[in-house]
Parts: C-alpha cells; structure tokens; sequence
C-alpha cells in the first residue's frame, strides 16, 4: 500500500458523492477523494492518477458500463462499482465490464472502508505484479508480444509448478489452429484468448512452431475440453483448434511434451478438435502382473516392474517431498536416496531420528519399514505394499503421515 492514495468518485448525483465523501472519513487524512462526473471521468482521472475509481451507478446502466470498459483500459486500476440495487444482470455485466467489486451505494461506513482498503492492497499486488512481469520480459522469460512464457523456459516452469505442489494430476494440451483456420491465425489473438479462457494457477508458454502449451494442474479430460471450447468461443470467427492431451501422472515433462505433440499431430491430420494421447504404462505393467502371477518363478518380470515404478514414482516423490518440507522443518536434516534395492528417507534433529526405508524383496510386492528413534517417538511399523497399489497419491500420502509423526514427536 502506498503512503497516498487517490480515490475517483463518479457520480450524477451530487448529494450522494458528498455523502460517500463522509463515510469513508476512516482512511488516512492524506488520502484524498477526488469527485467528477460521467462526462469528465476520464479526464480527471489522467489528471489525478487515482488509484481507485468508485463508479456509481447512473441513471443509464448501459453508460455505467460503457464507462467500465474505457476506466478497465488502464490495467493497473481498481474499480468498485456502487449499485443502487442487487441486480444480478446488471452487476454480472459491470464484472465482465472491467469491475474488480462492488457494494451497494447505501452500504454502512465500515463495508465502504473494509471494500476501500483491501482494493487498494489489491492495487499495490497488482503493481508489485506488474514490476515482476516487466523483468520477465527484459530477461526474455515472457514474450513481449504475447505475455506468454517463452518455449525455452516452458519445461522449468512447468517442471516447478508439478514439484513444488507435489502434483500428480493434471492436463497437458499442445494446441494449434486447424489446416482450414490457419489463414485466420493471429499469434497476438490466440494468446489472448487463452488468457481469457484460463485460470490464474494454469499455465501457458508457446511452443514450437505455432503451437501453444498449456498445463492445466489438477483437471480431467473434460476440464481440458471446457477450456478448448473457451478458447475457440473467445477467439471467434469460426475459429478452429486442433489440440493433443496428455495426462501428467507418472511422467516427466520430456514424455509429457512427446505424447502431447504426438496427439495434436494425429488431431491435424485427421481434422479432430482433440486428441487424447495413449498411456499404456499402467496397462501394461498391470499385465504384466497378471502373467507373472501365474509364473511365480519368473522374477525378472517383477524387477522390470519394480525398476519402472522407482523410476515413475517413487525416486520423483522422495524427491518432491524432500524440497516441499525442507523450508517447512527447521533445524532438521531431511536426505533421501533411492538404488536398485533400497530407497531410505531419513529425517534428523536433535530430538528426533526417524527412517522411512523401501526394499524390494522380491516378487510382487514391497516393503515399508518404518523407525523412530527419540523420546516419546512414536512406534515402529512396516507396511507391505503390492507394486500394483504403488503410485504417486498413495506413497505421498504415506510418507506425509511418516513426516507428520516425526514432526509432531520432535517438538
């Protein structure tokens, strides 16, 4: 929040701006509300560089909004409307008009205060935002005419989001335009219209060619569908895509890209709005331990599957966990290490040391062995796990509660 703060009130109604002046006596004396009406809005605010415009409703709502839209010009703005009623058509059109809130004209001193000063820390994020993305630009992460991550930095981003939320579901879209929509094609367009069609914790790069990432974290097939559908809608024209999917699950961001680009290859080609890209890793390790039941003596096919799951799953979550907790547990040694026949997660303080220990003993299973080793630690336990049931969302969730005991004994 800055030390001043400039607040635009743009009403028709003279008594009621003097009112409002009134009521928002609460914030500091030298802030100043700066009072115009609808004609010279603009004006006076390029003259007084407000960082907050209190829009009361006109007598036209249309011209309410249509003033919504010329104030939203400047981004760095916030807007609050005032509406002299709930009208939810009204207020739903001031939103996608530009309004980052609204309250009722007759609302008490303190809602007014309460909306005014959190829009004004909302300011300030937007500002300090601002600042964040123009470095970006000038270190050539962001491109400069689309505001999308540039391709060389799309695997780190992406790779970042995935370890330091510990996601292992989400959707990975390479999209393009389709053969008979290239001659609409604008790079400047597409990107806007992902930006409108995405959520703020999505993430969207270009890609090669005239291809576009996007990573949609913790969505299904038909959450990536609902966006295409966005994207299309927003772009207009009869705009077509052709878009590859891929899931993230047990994959690293080399094999995301790979089976993405491979689908949106066959969506081109054969003129799909889509194209989900095949997984056969978890079929095929599933039979795989099928046949190998039947053929207990075969234990090469089991240490196949092992081999793949330490790679797919367990070495990326020790890992994950390890960078998540390590700010998280102070003073505490956090190490982990995974080989062909043990994976050990250790945790140490001076209170505390306790092991989390994967073996493969062979067969179609694992074990888990866990020690604590401290006052009041809690109690030593093993659990068997089948190499089917070993996935990401059931080790993490084991190996958490493994953290958690540690962490609530050590203190």
């Amino acid at each position: 929040m800055t030390e001043r703060n400039t607040i635009l009130l743009i009403s028709e109604n003279n008594d009621f701006a003097e009112l409002l002046e009134k009521k928002l006596i609460f914030l500091r004396h030298n802030d100043s509300i700066i009072i115009s009406d609808y004609k010279n809005a603009l004006s006076k605010l390029e003259l007084c560089g407000a960082d907050i415009v209190f829009v009361h409703e006109n007598s036209s709502r249309a011209k309410s909004v249509e003033l919504i839209k010329k104030l939203r010009n400047n981004k760095n703005l916030c807007i609050l409307l005032l509406a002299n009623s709930y009208d939810s058509e009204f207020i739903l059109a001031a939103y996608d008009a530009g309004v980052d809130d609204f309250a009722l004209s007759n609302a008490e001193a303190f809602e007014l205060v309460v909306r005014t000063v959190n829009n004004i820390k909302h300011n300030s994020i937007k500002l300090n935002l601002y600042r964040n993305l123009k470095l970006l630009e000038q270190l050539n992460v962001i491109d400069n005419y689309t505001g999308l991550y540039n391709y060389n930095y799309a695997k780190q981003i992406i790779e970042n989001v995935i370890d330091d939320n510990l996601l292992s579901d989400g959707i990975f879209m390479a999209i393009s335009p389709s053969q008979t929509s290239k001659n609409q094609f604008s790079v400047e367009k597409m990107a806007e219209a992902i930006f409108s069609s995405v959520r703020a914790d999505d993430i969207a790069t270009l890609g090669r060619g005239a291809k576009f990432y996007i990573f949609l974290p913790e969505t299904d097939l038909g959450g990536a569908v609902v966006v295409l559908n966005k994207i299309k809608d927003n772009y207009g024209c009869d705009f077509e895509i052709c878009a590859g999917i891929s899931t993230i699950a047990h994959k690293n961001f080399d094999e995301i890209e790979r089976d993405a680009l491979k689908a949106q290859a066959d969506a081109v080609a054969t003129n799909a709005q889509y194209v989900v890209a095949e997984n056969h890793e978890n079929d095929t390790l599933d039979e795989w331990l099928v046949d190998a039941e039947d053929k207990p003596k075969n234990y090469k096919i089991f240490r196949q599957i092992f081999n793949k799951k330490l790679e797919k799953v367990i070495t990326p979550v020790f890992y994950r966990l390890q960078k998540a907790w390590e700010e998280k547990l102070f003073n505490t040694e956090i190490e982990q290490y995974t080989d062909g026949e043990k994976c050990v997660f250790h945790l140490k303080n001076s209170k505390q040391d306790s092991t989390l220990k994967i073996v493969y003993p062979g067969f179609a299973k694992i074990i888990i062995y866990i020690t604590h080793e401290g006052l009041d630690s809690p109690e030593n336990s093993e659990i068997q796990l089948p190499l089917t049931k070993i996935n990401q969302k059931s080790l993490i969730a084991i190996i958490e509660d493994f953290i958690k005991d540690f962490k609530y004994t050590s203190v």
